[in-house]
């Protein structure tokens, strides 16, 4: 028979025996080494995966507060804007309730202004007609006059008043 296929007891027993030392050797250098590695590549994947999360978490609340401050400063805007125009509406409305004021304040002092110059020119006039009357009157007293004398004296006592009234 065939050496190879005999049974030998103490082959069982160093093959068996060999077996227990190489998977006890296995087990404690190559086995528990990798199974800490694969332990450590499992936590950083989950650490990474939780980071992920987190970072994902953490950036949909920031979109949704940058949303909120976005429409906050929005309304703000609008408010500031509606702020203004009703402002520049109220500036305008006194600007032109100031110039229509000054308008009738510069209207009221012409009117004034021509009513006296009215009246001064009136009272010229008056005391002007004064003069001639009473320049007529002396010059007729003075002496007695025919038409021709009197036309005479009417306008010789017009050009004496024209010479001597201030311009």
């Amino acid at each position: 028979m065939n050496p190879l296929v005999q049974v030998d007891p103490g082959l069982y027993i160093w093959t068996i025996l060999t077996f227990l030392g190489l998977l006890v050797a296995f087990i404690y250098l190559a086995w528990r080494p990798l199974q800490a590695t694969l332990q450590a590549r499992e936590d950083s994947i989950r650490k990474s995966l939780d980071d992920a999360r987190q970072a994902r978490e953490e950036l949909q609340r920031l979109n949704t507060q940058s949303a909120r401050i976005l429409a906050d400063a929005r309304v703000e805007a609008d408010t500031i804007l509606a702020r203004t125009r009703e402002d520049a509406n109220r500036f305008r409305d006194e600007m032109k309730q100031k110039a229509q004021a000054e308008a009738a304040n510069i209207v009221k002092n012409a009117e004034r202004q021509i009513e006296l110059e009215t009246a001064r020119a009136l009272q010229q006039i008056r005391a002007e007609a004064v003069d001639f009357s009473v320049a007529i009157a002396s010059k007729i007293l003075q002496r007695n006059v025919s038409k021709e004398d009197n036309a005479r004296l009417i306008e010789e006592t017009f050009r004496q008043i024209e010479t001597t009234r201030p311009s």
